[in-house]
């Protein structure tokens, strides 16, 4: 099933986001090629589309990409943020981050499927995910926002030095350099790195190793809300907040049928319920 996620009234028609269920897995795809970069509308778009696969109970994992095969995303479009003025600059920032959030704090696992450079506020995307997956040999990552005279402003100051710590991500980011996927993996920014043959294919066989009945869906969101929310919090909050998730999954089916499985010792099937 493939459908695109219209604009908001008095917005553009064109499709900047396209939207289709796989097997239980939402794909997301940045619709400008080639560099996929966005505007307040595609923001939009993204929005609406993070919020459909987030209420739609057939759908376990969400991955996003991007349209093409040489960019995932080159981040903001720089002729809009060059032609409007800094109020507006503010408030697209402040919407983008929002909408990043909402990924963020969806209860379903975000698979980022890098297929080409994703640089900028491309980066400041994929890093709102969960796993990032790339393509080998197929392009540059990086936030070179410095040699714009700006900052990574859409979370990329801030989530970037929770994943490489703070030094180097200062580094990274006051340099303004781009580097190779491989050198992103050794920074931990990167998850792993696919062959270029088949790409999307192999993430998305990847994604489904998470929906039913091969795991647990419920656990896998569960997981990800406990280490997205008590991440900023003090320890005895965050483990309440673990307490009361694993409260929410003893109370499910799939619990119910993990439990019993494993002291019948056979495989578990389970049913995202």
């Amino acid at each position: 099933m493939a459908t695109t996620v219209q604009p908001s009234a008095g917005e553009t028609t064109k499709p900047l986001i396209n939207y289709r269920i796989a097997e239980g897995v939402a794909v997301i795809e940045m619709n400008d090629p080639p560099a996929n970069t966005y505007t307040y509308e595609m923001n939009r778009q993204l929005d609406d589309a993070i919020l459909k696969a987030r209420m739609d109970n057939s759908v376990y994992v969400i991955v996003l990409t991007g349209a093409g095969d040489k960019f995932f995303s080159a981040g903001a479009n720089i002729k809009m943020l060059a032609s409007v003025d800094p109020t507006f600059k503010y408030y697209f920032c402040l919407h983008a981050n929002e909408t990043l959030l909402r990924l963020e704090h969806t209860p379903k696992l975000v698979v980022a499927a890098l297929n080409g450079h994703t640089v900028g506020g491309g980066l400041e995307i994929a890093m709102a995910a969960d796993i990032r997956l790339a393509r080998k040999e197929a392009g540059k990552i990086g936030l070179p926002e410095v040699n714009l005279g700006v900052l990574p402003g859409t979370g990329g100051t801030q989530r970037l030095s929770r994943l490489v710590g703070k030094s180097k991500a200062i580094e990274l980011m006051v340099t303004g350099n781009t580097f190779s996927f491989e050198e992103a993996l050794e920074l931990g920014i990167v998850n792993d790195i696919f062959e270029r043959q088949g790409f999307m294919e192999n993430v998305l066989e990847y994604a489904r190793q998470f929906c039913p009945p091969n795991k647990a869906a419920k656990a896998v969101g569960r997981i990800k809300r406990a280490v997205q929310t008590g991440w900023e919090i003090p320890m005895e909050s965050a483990l309440a907040v673990e307490r009361e998730n694993q409260q929410l999954l003893f109370q499910s089916e799939d619990a119910k049928e993990g439990l019993a499985a494993y002291v019948e010792k056979r495989p578990a099937t389970f049913t995202a319920k």
